[in-house]
């Protein structure tokens, strides 16, 4: 192998720690990002799939750090592999190269789908739990971006005609925000 060796490892939290991931890995470079594996969107595998170059061989602990999803962990190895990156995950000892087994293959679709099931039990806990602490009065949700009173007056300012983007910024809001303050139902006082 004439390329790098390239470590990813991943976190949910910013307070979870990655440095047991690679332990004693010899690695010439490490993308490190600390958001969920629920999509592809972070930040570091995005550096790390402009970075590798033919020959080079990517390290990750285990699938699950890669992707929590099947579909996206078999995009992501097979997108690496046709441009002849290497992706090898220490944890379950397997090797891809493009030129893979069936049995390579079917041991990346079960894990896969196996960490895929993991993180849908995991939302379920969450709602449940959510749900439960809503019963108990021990939830109340988001606290609202915008005040009542600042709530009716953007509604009143944007109906006068002011521009949205300029009023997303005066009232510290995005505009996913502001929009959904200004489709929201009146509110009827009791």
């Amino acid at each position: 192998m004439s390329g790098q060796r390239v470590g990813y490892v991943r976190a949910s939290t910013v307070e979870q720690k990655t440095d047991r991931q690679l332990e004693g890995v010899e690695l010439d470079r490490v993308f490190e990002d600390h958001v969920s594996g629920k999509d592809t969107n972070r930040p570091a595998l995005q550096s790390l799939l402009e970075f590798v170059r033919e020959g080079d061989l990517v390290l990750i602990h285990s699938m699950d750090r890669l992707a929590r999803n099947l579909d996206d962990l078999r995009r992501l190895v097979r997108g690496m592999t046709d441009r002849k990156v290497q992706v090898r995950f220490v944890k379950e000892n397997l090797l891809f190269t493009g030129d893979d087994s069936p049995m390579a293959n079917l041991l990346l679709s079960l894990l896969g789908a196996v960490a895929e099931f993991e993180r849908a039990l995991i939302r379920e806990r969450q709602r449940e739990g959510i749900a439960v602490a809503r019963g108990k009065g021990v939830y109340k949700g988001r606290t609202p971006a915008l005040t009542a009173d600042q709530q009716a007056t953007l509604k009143a300012r944007a109906g006068a005609g002011e521009a949205r983007a300029a009023l997303a910024r005066e009232f510290g809001v995005g505009r996913s925000t502001l929009y959904k303050y200004l489709n929201a139902p009146e509110q009827i006082p009791k």
